[in-house]
């Protein structure tokens, strides 16, 4: 009944991890014991540093090759079915929510403090060309990287592309597609993104 029990608070975690940091006392001594084995597993096969606190589902996928790292800042928790490619930067207390893909391209991704990724957000920093005489396949691929600052909340089903700097404190609509820099304390909707307000 026991095991029953932490499988299914496992579970939990893996798609709710905002809840990892509200746990009893009681509970988190083993969740704790259990984290710091599998993110000891995940960086003896992959380039990722984890700092204190994190809390990483045993369903999200890490791929850091050792020039593509990923550094997971202290208090950060990654939900189930997410998939981050390096380079990645999460600074302290981030959290990214089930169903994102995060990757660095070339030039990287880095995401500030505090900031809310929503479930299905995707967050690529590189772009493949689309010359006439070539196929699509063996276009050459380009990269600016992505910044995303402070205290920003990224909505559901949000898309980031290559060379974009949300500033601190922006919030993005669910649903929308970010093709330029928001500026700080912004409210931005819509495919393109367009202000709609500011957070002030």
């Amino acid at each position: 009944m026991q095991q029953k029990y932490q499988d299914q608070q496992i579970k939990r975690l893996s798609w709710m991890p905002w809840l990892f940091h509200g746990l009893k006392p009681s509970l988190k001594s083993w969740v704790i014991d259990w984290q710091k084995d599998l993110q000891a597993q995940i960086s003896d096969l992959e380039t990722v540093t984890f700092s204190e606190g994190c809390f990483v589902s045993p369903e999200a996928m890490l791929f850091a090759e050792p020039h593509r790292g990923i550094v997971i800042g202290a208090g950060c928790t990654i939900a189930a079915q997410t998939v981050l490619h390096g380079p990645v930067s999460l600074a302290d207390h981030v959290s990214i929510n089930h169903h994102c893909a995060l990757d660095g391209g070339q030039k990287g991704l880095s995401i500030g403090r505090h900031t809310r990724v929503a479930h299905a957000c995707t967050l690529y920093a590189f772009n493949h060309q689309m010359a006439a005489d070539q196929l699509i396949r063996v276009q050459a691929v380009q990269s600016s990287g992505i910044q995303v600052g402070e205290d920003v909340w990224v909505g559901a089903r949000t898309c980031i592309t290559d060379g974009v700097v949300v500033a601190d404190h922006a919030v993005i609509g669910m649903g929308s597609v970010v093709t330029k820099n928001v500026d700080a304390w912004q409210k931005v909707a819509g495919v393109p993104a367009k202000p709609i307000g500011v957070r002030l």
